[in-house]
């Protein structure tokens, strides 16, 4: 497979790649011209290519991709296949809401372990997890194949659980704190920062241009 210097913005189109062409599957669809797909994600043909030729390209002219084996592909390089164990940190509503999603599972991460410091929730089963008290996360670090780590704390306690994390393992934070933790780590520590509010203001600035326009 061919691995260019790839950029963020290819990235992050990736997974979106991977969700069309699951329910393309889903739809029995076996083969999808670049133009077929690009009508569908309102992505150009143009873009398309260039972001797969990163890759191998894995198309053939006059015939488009193999929707299987372009899933495969792509799936291969989002690194989804292979099961990817995780623990969330925090067990309130939010955390509750991602060990209960059940397509995480289907791209292969499995929550093992839930942690929080509420005696009130301590103890509560949450799918197949039960909630355990965070003062146990290191020791369960140690104990199990970990990377990956979802922080659904309050901010003050961010830094704090994540230097924890990373110190027993963690190598990938995914963080819905309002807090980026970016600068607190070395490069081969990725994070990424999820941000609820901002995603809702910028759907509302988005509002907020059509009435602009409307307006006149």
């Amino acid at each position: 497979m061919i691995q260019k210097e790839i950029s963020s913005a290819v990235i992050e189109r990736l997974p979106r790649y991977y969700r069309y062409l699951d329910e393309l599957l889903e739809e029995g669809v076996e083969r999808i011209s670049s133009a077929e797909l690009s009508r569908r994600m309102s992505v150009t043909a143009s873009q398309i290519r260039q972001d797969l030729n990163h890759f191998g390209g894995f198309g053939q002219q006059g015939y488009g991709y193999n929707v299987q084996s372009l899933y495969n592909e792509i799936g291969k390089i989002l690194g989804l296949d292979r099961a990817q164990n995780m623990v969330i940190v925090g067990g309130g509503r939010l955390g509750q809401a991602l060990a209960n999603y059940v397509r995480f599972e289907k791209r292969g991460f499995r929550v093992i372990g839930i942690f929080d410091r509420n005696p009130n929730l301590v103890g509560m089963w949450v799918r197949q997890c039960q909630i355990q008290y965070v003062g146990q996360l290191a020791d369960f670090l140690k104990s199990h194949e970990v990377e990956i780590a979802a922080l659904t704390i309050p901010r003050d306690e961010a830094e704090e659980v994540a230097r924890l994390l990373v110190d027993n393992g963690i190598r990938a934070i995914w963080n819905f704190a309002h807090v980026d933790l970016n600068l607190l780590f070395p490069e081969d520590i990725v994070i990424e920062n999820v941000h609820l509010s901002e995603s809702l203001m910028r759907l509302s600035c988005k509002l907020n241009r059509e009435r602009w326009q409307a307006d006149g």
